[in-house]
C-alpha cells in the first residue's frame, strides 16, 4: 500500500515509519518539527539527539535498503495537507500529527489555543483530503484513553449500547477527558463519526494507552536510528520519567495517592497494531474503535516495578508522594475492555523487568545529560 505516517518525526512515528517501510509498503513521511520546536522552546528537549526526519531517512535506507519519501510541511495548513493527498492518493493514512501533551496544553492561553487549533485542524484537513482526492483510503488515527476519564463502569471500545424507556441504541461511550489536550482527541472522535456518517469513509479510532519501550527490529540495527526519549514533566510519560529518576537518583515522584491506573503499551505492540489496522481495514462508512493497551496498572504499582528494576542494577531506588499537580481522581475503579486487537492477532509484549532494566541501561549510558530542572512538575492544572 501507499501510506502516508503523519507526525513521522514523533516517538511513534518514526518507528511506525520504518516498520511500515520495511514491510514492503511505499510509506511517505510528513513532519513540520512542532514537537521539537515546543521541546525547545519549554526546555523539554530528549535525552539523547536523533537526527531530522531527512537525515533519518537516508540513514535508514542506508542501513536497511528500505526508501521513505520526506514530506516537511505544516498539516494544518489545508493547501499542503489537501496538496499531499492530491499528490500520493495514499491506500492508507497513519495519522500522529497532533500536539501531544496534556500538560503543555494546560500551560497557558497560547498553548491551550495552539493545541486546539492544531489538532482539531489538522485532523479537519486529513479528513478533507480524503474526501476530495482520495475517498477509499483508511484513516489509522491515534486516540487516546484519556478521552474515556475514569468512569465508575467498565469501559467498552469506543461504543456503548444503551436501553432507555423501553428502547435501545448504540452511541460513543460517554467521554470525560481530563486535560484540553485529551479534549482535542474527543472532538475528533465526535468530528470523524460525523464525516463517516455523512461521507462513506473508512476510519479506524485506536484508543491508545501511555507507550513505553526504546526497542524494535528496525531501531536495533543502528543506534542512528533510535526513536526520541522525553523525561520530562511536559513530554515525558510517567514510565519514562521514573526511569530517569531513578538513574538520577531522585526519588519517583508519584502525583498524590497514586492510585491513577492506566492500561500500558510497549512500543513494539503499537507498531503491531498500526500493521495490523492497516492490514485489515474498517469497512466503507465504519468508524472502527479500539482500545490499544496490553496491561492496566496504578502509578504506585508503575512506581514498584521500576524501583524493583532499578534495584536490580544497584541503584537504590526511592518513592516518593508528591502534591498532584494535575486535576484527576487519584484512587478510582478502572476495568477496560481491549480485546479488538488481540482478535486480529496481536501478540503481547510486556513490562517485565528484563524490559525496564534495558531500558534503565540506555539511560545510564546517558547519565550526564539528564537535567535535574526538567524532571519536577512545572505546570499545574489550575
Amino acid at each position: 500500500m501507499r501510506i502516508l505516517i503523519l507526525g513521522a518525526d514523533g516517538y511513534l512515528g518514526w518507528p511506525t515509519t520504518m516498520d511500515l517501510a520495511a514491510k514492503g509498503h511505499d510509506v511517505v513521511a510528513v513532519d513540520n518539527y512542532l514537537r521539537r520546536t515546543i521541546a525547545e522552546d519549554t526546555d523539554s528537549e530528549a535525552l539523547y539527539k536523533t537526527p531530522n526526519l531527512i537525515e533519518r531517512g537516508k540513514i535508514f535506507e542506508e542501513v536497511s535498503g528500505h526508501k521513505v519519501d520526506v514530506e516537511i510541511g505544516d498539516l494544518s495548513d489545508a493547501d499542503f495537507c489537501l496538496g499531499l493527498f492530491e499528490k500520493y492518493k495514499p491506500d492508507a493514512v497513519v495519522h500522529y500529527a497532533e500536539q501531544p501533551s496534556a500538560p503543555y496544553s494546560m500551560r497557558g492561553f497560547s498553548e491551550a489555543q495552539m493545541t486546539l487549533n492544531n489538532n482539531l485542524n489538522v485532523t479537519f484537513n486529513v479528513i478533507w483530503g480524503a474526501i476530495q482526492h482520495a475517498p477509499e483510503c483508511h484513516i489509522i488515527k491515534l486516540g487516546t484513553m484519556g478521552e474515556y476519564g475514569t468512569p465508575n463502569i467498565d469501559i467498552e471500545e469506543g461504543w456503548l449500547e444503551i436501553e432507555h424507556k423501553g428502547r435501545k441504541d448504540k452511541f460513543l461511550f460517554p467521554r470525560a477527558a481530563g486535560s484540553l489536550y485529551h479534549t482535542t482527541k474527543v472532538l475528533d472522535t465526535d468530528m470523524m463519526w460525523f464525516y463517516v456518517r455523512t461521507y462513506g469513509l473508512r476510519m479506524t479510532d485506536l484508543m491508545q494507552g501511555p507507550v513505553y519501550g526504546l526497542e524494535s527490529t528496525e531501531i536495533d540495527m543502528d543506534e542512528r536510528l533510535r526513536t526520541m526519549f522525553n523525561y520530562d514533566d511536559i513530554f515525558g510519560t510517567a514510565v519514562n520519567r521514573f526511569l530517569v529518576q531513578a538513574v538520577a537518583g531522585i526519588p519517583l515522584t508519584v502525583y498524590g495517592k497514586g492510585g491513577q491506573t492506566r492500561g500500558y503499551l510497549n512500543l513494539k505492540d503499537t507498531l503491531q497494531c498500526i500493521s495490523l489496522a492497516a492490514d485489515s481495514p474498517a469497512d466503507k462508512g465504519e468508524l472502527r474503535i479500539m482500545n490499544q493497551f496490553t496491561e492496566q496498572f496504578s502509578v504506585n504499582e508503575l512506581a514498584e516495578r521500576v524501583k524493583e528494576a532499578g534495584d536490580s542494577l544497584g541503584l537504590n531506588v526511592q518513592v516518593k508522594s508528591i502534591p498532584n499537580p494535575r486535576k484527576e481522581m487519584e484512587d478510582h475503579y478502572y476495568n477496560a475492555a481491549h480485546s479488538g486487537l488481540l482478535e486480529l492477532g496481536l501478540e503481547p509484549n510486556f513490562m517485565t523487568k528484563e524490559v525496564l532494566v534495558d531500558m534503565l541501561k540506555l539511560i545510564i549510558e546517558h547519565k550526564d545529560d539528564i537535567s535535574h530542572d526538567r524532571i519536577m512538575p512545572r505546570v499545574k492544572w489550575k
